[in-house]
């Protein structure tokens, strides 16, 4: 699983630095610059989370799926942007693999 992610990290960064904005969507937004970003991880937020309910009603989750790689992709280029990656997020679920989630919660609260 990491290897898809590892690639997708690598493609994203290089056209972040490389790409021209009128052939890479991700230089576009890149170009465009953090808020449109960030719009862009908020519009796939909602699209997630109308399609988790519509799939609890189908029973088909090809639409959750679909819409989850997307937040998957737009949150990837949020981080590329602020210069971390995925692996720091795996980082941090592995640090927090094994903990309940109500200690883990408690203790950023600390």
């Amino acid at each position: 699983m990491t290897d898809v992610l590892t690639a997708l990290q690598h493609t994203i960064e290089q056209r972040i630095k490389d790409a021209d904005a009128d052939k890479s969507y991700v230089a576009s937004l890149h170009q465009r610059g953090l808020n449109r970003i960030l719009e862009k991880v908020g519009e796939e937020c909602v699209e997630t989370i109308i399609a988790a309910k519509d799939a609890r009603t189908s029973g088909d989750n090809s639409e959750l799926v679909g819409e989850t790689a997307d937040l998957w992709f737009h949150s990837m280029i949020m981080l590329a942007e602020l210069g971390e990656s995925a692996d720091s997020v795996l980082n941090e679920l592995g640090r927090r693999f094994g903990l309940s989630g109500i200690d883990e919660k408690l203790s950023r609260n600390s």
